[in-house]
C-alpha cells in the first residue's frame, strides 16, 4: 500500500532511549518526572516495555491495582511505541482505546510492552499487553489507534 510502511521494514527507532526520556522530562514533566512511578525499561522501533512502579495510592477496594492506572499505562505505553517510530511529534494523538481486564493484578509493579501493527501515515494502530512483576500471565490487554498530525 503507498504511503504506509511495515513495522518490518524499519531499521532502528526515530529516537533513542536517552533521548525519549530527555524530551518526555522536558515537555511532559508532570507525567515523566521522579515521582511519576513510570520508567522506560526498553525501547525498539514500533515497539517499547514501561514499568509502572507500585504505590500503595493506585489500589483500589480488595487491595489490586486499579484500572485507571492500568489504562494510563497502556495509554502512555503505546504513545511511546508511535514516538519510536515516528520520531519526536508530541502531538500524535489517541483516537481509539480499548482494554480487557482479565485478571487481577498483584499489588506490586505493572509492566505494560507495547506493539504497533499498522503504521501509515495518518494512523499507527497497536497492542499493548499488560503484567504484573514476576507473573507470566497477562493482567490486561489493551488496543489502541493514534492519530499523526500532518507534518
Amino acid at each position: 500500500m503507498k504511503g504506509a510502511s511495515t513495522i518490518q521494514e524499519m531499521a532502528t527507532p526515530k529516537l533513542t532511549h536517552k533521548e525519549l526520556e530527555d524530551r518526555l522530562r522536558a515537555e511532559f514533566p508532570e507525567m515523566f518526572n521522579a515521582e511519576s512511578g513510570y520508567a522506560l525499561e526498553e525501547l525498539w522501533l514500533g515497539g517499547c516495555r514501561v514499568r509502572r512502579h507500585f504505590h500503595p495510592k493506585s489500589l483500589r477496594p480488595g487491595g489490586t491495582v486499579s484500572g485507571p492506572i492500568m489504562m494510563a499505562l497502556a495509554d502512555f505505553t503505546m504513545y511511546l511505541a508511535v514516538l519510536s517510530a515516528i520520531g519526536w511529534v508530541p502531538l500524535a494523538v489517541t483516537t481509539n482505546f480499548s482494554i480487557n481486564f482479565l485478571r487481577k493484578p498483584a499489588p506490586r509493579d505493572v509492566l505494560a510492552e507495547a506493539r504497533l501493527f499498522k503504521l501509515g501515515k495518518r494512523l499507527a494502530v497497536g497492542e499493548i499487553s499488560l503484567y504484573s512483576d514476576g507473573d507470566d500471565e497477562m493482567v490486561a490487554h489493551a488496543t489502541s489507534t493514534y492519530s499523526i498530525p500532518v507534518k
